[in-house]
């Protein structure tokens, strides 16, 4: 299986990784060196992979690290190959030379499970297709009894927007603004946008789309190299999320479990970790104090623990992502940037961080909300930019904003 983070040891060679795929024997056989690099040799090449079998993949790009494990896993001659997103990071180039492979594994007898978004590799490599949708099976047909639109409309369902609060009205008052706003770094590149006070705008995309990567360029975590920021009219530079907390911005990030949450702290340490100016003084933390605003948000937030002493790692992962959400409401902040805030967490958490989204728009902040559950975007956005490579694809409105316009956007349809 080839999934869609690599599974390579950093500190181990290309040659080592792709070894210990491939070769077998008893604990004690001999290594022969050259003829494991050699071996590697020839799987990269079979892949196209420009890359030393001796360097460290440490060292690697993640394109890199994805192109080593796709040259690990074919080196394997499986009978049957399941690839999860295995283009998600690679160029043009490298993809035109995978699905050429596929295709040549296919015509050998290998039989092929490929997962992706990307609709147009699955009419390049696949003989059938299979939606899933929330879990589901939706539908089996097949490739070539469907064109694009047919594909789309399979995947985008008929969902309601009834489950979702109504967003509430929205202010003229511009809070952030970004023109032409570009990092090579994260390859975000040309975003002109405008979020206003009361608006949720929602995010969509595919992955590796660009998502995450605009966040953590708001939030000065990969400072922008191109373009502007305007807060509240007047431009700034944000380079680190110390100057994006002066500016009153808040980032929940993707990963809470790594980026967001720390998970042996206590719900109290957790919830004043970016406001502690409120919980000290002379330099010395107030412990009265900090439990005190810790206690007051997550009743707030109806977090369920059973104090705000209680180790945040001992609770679900709805309660910690409300933590997390609590740590922001501390700052008061007039922008806050939201990336899948209700991945991994139940139904009930869910619902729950629906309404408080809803509720902070409504109490006068702009809201940017990153989420892969396009029915949770559509639900609560006031808009939907879609983004596609790096850059803003199209920006709808919410009477615009059907799934099939969202997705069409996305793949890059031009019936959109």
């Amino acid at each position: 299986m080839i999934s869609q983070q690599p599974a390579l040891f950093h500190e181990l060679t290309v040659a080592e990784n792709i070894g210990l795929a491939l070769e077998q024997g008893p604990m004690w056989q001999r290594i022969d060196w050259s003829q494991r690099a050699d071996q590697a040799g020839k799987m990269l090449a079979r892949v196209g992979a420009d890359i030393r079998s001796d360097a460290l993949v440490r060292d690697l790009s993640m394109p890199q690290q994805q192109l080593v494990e796709i040259a690990k896993a074919i080196g394997l001659s499986a009978k049957v190959l399941i690839l999860d997103e295995p283009t998600a990071s690679l160029t043009g180039r490298e993809v035109d030379r995978l699905l050429d492979m596929l295709r040549a594994l296919r015509a050998a007898g290998t039989g092929l499970v490929y997962v992706s978004h990307r609709l147009e590799e699955m009419f390049a490599v696949a003989d059938r297709v299979t939606v899933l949708r929330d879990g589901r099976l939706i539908a089996t047909q097949a490739m070539a009894s469907l064109d694009r639109s047919g594909l789309i409309a399979l995947m985008a369902g008929r969902e309601t927007n009834n489950e979702y609060p109504q967003p509430g009205e929205v202010s003229t008052r511009c809070v952030l603004e970004t023109r032409v706003l570009g990092c090579r770094a994260t390859g975000v590149s040309g975003v002109s946008l405008k979020v206003h006070a009361g608006e949720i705008l929602g995010i969509a995309g595919l992955v590796g789309s660009g998502r995450t990567e605009l966040a953590q360029v708001l939030f000065g975590l990969t400072p922008a190299d191109s373009g502007e920021i305007l807060l509240h009219g007047k431009p700034v530079r944000i380079d680190s999320p110390q100057t994006a907390v002066s500016h009153g911005i808040a980032y929940t990030p993707e990963d809470r479990k790594r980026q967001g949450a720390i998970l042996p702290m206590s719900v109290a340490v957790n919830t004043s970790l970016a406001s502690l100016g409120a919980v000290s003084a002379g330099g010395w933390l107030l412990g009265a104090r900090e439990s005190g605003l810790a206690l007051e948000l997550n009743e707030r937030l109806d977090t369920k623990a059973p104090s705000v002493f209680t180790v945040t790692g001992d609770l679900s992962g709805g309660n910690q992502q409300k933590v997390v959400l609590a740590r922001w409401l501390a700052t008061k902040p007039g922008l806050i940037l939201l990336d899948e805030p209700t991945q991994g967490v139940d139904v009930g958490a869910k619902a729950e961080i629906h309404r408080l989204v809803a509720q902070l728009a409504r109490d006068g902040a702009a809201v940017i909300l990153i989420s892969s559950e396009l029915p949770e975007v559509l639900g609560l956005s006031h808009r939907v930019a879609v983004m596609r490579n790096g850059g803003i694809a199209g920006v709808l409105s919410r009477e615009e904003a059907a799934p099939e316009r969202v997705l069409a956007l996305a793949f890059g349809s031009r019936a959109a």
